[in-house]
């Protein structure tokens, strides 16, 4: 799903603040102009997949027309396009189901200890590759 929104963008001698308007709390940082554009989409990207993930409604976006920066001087305003569908398969939490192969000894015995096989998958590969 691709959406966009407008971001107010407010420029300062240490970079530039970005603030959503329909994005409640939705506030980003950036040192240069190239890299607040890029920190405004993750921002709105990441508030829209959380809201998505707890099944809330998205909020409609305002027509850029009627949004007007308003705290600061030099203030604009500029479209931000989103892809949620790209955004969630790298940072969502979302499940993946998976299948996989193992001898039927190791299964017995797992399933008769009540192991939980996606819990002992997702700490092996934490472990594998050292996110903690």
């Amino acid at each position: 799903m691709k959406l966009i929104y407008p971001a107010c963008f407010y420029p300062s001698e240490d970079g530039y603040t970005i603030v959503f308007p329909d994005l409640p709390g939705c506030v980003t940082e950036g040192d240069t102009l190239a890299e607040a554009m890029e920190m405004a989409i993750d921002a709105a990207s990441g508030w829209l997949l959380g809201e998505a993930e707890e099944n809330k409604q998205l909020p409609k976006a305002s027509d850029i027309k009627n949004v007007k920066p308003d705290e600061y001087e030099n203030g604009f305003v500029s479209l931000i396009g989103v892809d949620l569908d790209e955004y969630s398969l790298k940072h969502g939490n979302r499940a993946v189901k998976k299948t996989l192969t193992i001898p039927a000894w190791l299964n017995t015995i797992a399933e008769e200890n009540n192991v939980n096989f996606s819990q002992v998958l997702q700490k092996a590969l934490k472990d594998q590759l050292e996110i903690q």
